[in-house]
C-alpha cells in the first residue's frame, strides 16, 4: 500500500476543503404545484371527521345489517328526530346506524328509553372501546 507524502495529503485537504463549499445539496427554493382542489377536499374531511370520531363519547346504535336498510332507517331516522347526529359505520360483513355523540353515560341512557320506543334492537355502545 502506498503512502501519500505530506505535500500530497495537504494538496488534496485544501482541494477537498475548497471543493466542499461548491458543492449544493439542495436549493432552497421548491416550488409547490398543488392543486387547489386538494384544500377544498382536505377542508371538507376536516368537517366531515368529526361526525365520526369516537373520542370518549356514547353513541347508540340502531341497526346492524345490509347497506340499503341502513339508508333508509337514516332517512326514517332522521325525520323523526332531526337534533340528534346519524351516522354509518361499515364494519365487515355489517352496516351498523350509529346515532347521537353523547357526553356521559346518562345523558345516552335517557336518549336510549326514547328510541328504542321506535327502535327496538338499540344498544349504547361506547365506539373507542367497542
Amino acid at each position: 500500500m502506498r503512502i501519500l507524502s505530506t505535500t500530497n495529503f495537504v494538496l488534496y485537504l485544501v482541494l477537498f476543503y475548497f471543493q466542499s463549499f461548491y458543492s449544493y445539496s439542495q436549493n432552497s427554493k421548491t416550488a409547490s404545484n398543488i392543486d387547489e382542489k386538494i384544500d377544498v377536499l382536505l377542508n371538507e374531511k376536516r368537517k366531515y371527521n368529526p361526525a365520526i370520531i369516537a373520542n370518549d363519547r356514547y353513541k347508540i346504535q340502531i341497526f346492524s345489517g345490509e347497506s340499503e336498510k341502513a339508508k333508509k332507517i337514516v332517512q326514517t331516522f332522521k325525520q323523526e328526530y332531526k337534533d340528534i347526529d346519524v351516522t354509518i359505520v361499515f364494519n365487515t360483513p355489517n352496516y351498523k346506524v350509529w346515532v347521537g355523540n353523547f357526553r356521559s353515560r346518562i345523558e345516552a341512557e335517557r336518549n336510549l328509553i326514547m328510541i328504542r320506543k321506535k327502535y327496538k334492537t338499540t344498544l349504547l355502545i361506547k365506539p373507542n372501546k367497542y
